[in-house]
């Protein structure tokens, strides 16, 4: 009897000592494959990446940043990490979604690391051409600025962000009459004094007023005589300041602040919720270089990444503004998009209509 008490106390030290041992091992054993090092979160994740990125060399980064903004994050990203170079190509988000889409087609899997909006996003999602990932700083992004994957994992998460609210030409619009709100795009003050542009940026600004304040607001803008400029928003507010519109809300943060510090006599107002562009960071399911290609995910929406493209004005889903963001393509597949979008542009271009 003492004999099989023995014994069985003997096997349960042996099977403790087998559960310890594989805690280790498992502790032990370093992320490798794509889905693995997208995934990790241990405290070594950066040394974890940058120790197989050297090793890989380099690492192939698709954007649709424009200007030189995607060229400094190129360079403060090699300058961070010596030794791994960024290929970067650049093209707008239908460019990349080509090229993408016949590198796929091909099974020449050439891309690391993308960056652009949510259309091409979705689209690479539906075709199972993104990889989900953890990042070390996604606490500080808004649940709304990330795509969800399951485990806790993302498909992108917001990288930079232009927001679209209201510009005034500050010498026509008395401050009384300026709008805070888009109820107040109906004072009698504004009739004949709004100009809306007809690109994307219009058709966003419908979006939110359809899905905060309802079609039959949108039929009631029509009696204060809404002027339709076939141009980007940045002409728009090229038209703001010259004083041909009184008052836009389809200009860009951005592109305001740029022109207020340059003197221009216009000031910029967000309205009760603010419809938000924005370009997200995502890497390819099928990575070539797995441990850059992450690597290069995190740097991006790092603080460091985001302070590069704060340069250029652009927003970060990590700050704080003080208005109330909203993303329109947030919950819908790319079909249910393209359909919304078609209706969004139709109610604009009805708009301003006599």
């Amino acid at each position: 009897m003492k004999k099989k008490r023995k014994s069985n106390l003997l096997w349960t030290v042996v099977l403790v000592i087998l559960g310890f041992l594989s805690d280790a091992w498992g502790q032990s054993r370093k992320p490798t494959s794509l889905a693995e090092l997208a995934a990790y979160s241990g405290a070594d994740r950066e040394q974890v990446l940058l120790a197989g990125a050297k090793v890989e060399g380099k690492v192939a980064w698709y954007t649709s940043l424009a200007g030189g903004s995607y060229k400094e994050m190129a360079a403060a990203f090699e300058a961070k990490y010596p030794g791994i170079k960024v290929e970067a190509y650049r093209g707008s988000s239908q460019d990349l979604m080509a090229r993408i889409t016949a590198e796929a087609q091909a099974k020449r899997y050439l891309v690391d690391s993308v960056e652009s909006t949510p259309p091409l996003l979705k689209a690479m999602r539906d075709g199972k051409l993104l990889g989900a990932f953890h990042f070390p700083y996604q606490d500080k992004y808004p649940e709304e600025s990330k795509e969800k994957a399951e485990k806790g994992l993302f498909f992108w998460a917001s990288a930079r962000e232009s927001y679209i609210g209201l510009a005034f030409n500050k010498k026509a619009i008395p401050a009384a009459a300026v709008p805070k709100s888009y109820e107040e795009l109906l004072k009698p003050e504004l009739k004949d004094k709004i100009g809306l542009a007809t690109s994307d940026t219009g058709s966003r600004v419908i979006a939110a007023l359809l899905k905060f304040k309802g079609e039959e607001f949108v039929k009631k803008l029509r009696q204060q005589n809404i002027r339709l400029y076939a141009v980007s928003g940045r002409a728009l507010l090229d038209l703001v300041i010259s004083g041909e519109v009184g008052v836009s809300p389809t200009v860009f943060r951005n592109h305001a602040l740029v022109s207020i510090e340059q003197g221009a006599p216009v000031g910029w107002v967000p309205m009760e919720v603010v419809p938000t562009n924005a370009g997200g960071a995502a890497i390819a399911a099928q990575a070539p270089h797995p441990h850059a290609a992450v690597l290069l995910l995190d740097f991006i929406l790092s603080p460091g990444g985001q302070k590069v493209l704060e340069k250029f004005e652009y927003g970060s889903a990590s700050n704080d503004y003080g208005f109330k963001r909203w993303y329109p393509e947030q919950g819908l597949t790319t079909e249910q998009y393209e359909r919304e979008n078609t209706r969004w542009d139709k109610l604009l271009r009805e708009l301003g209509r006599k």
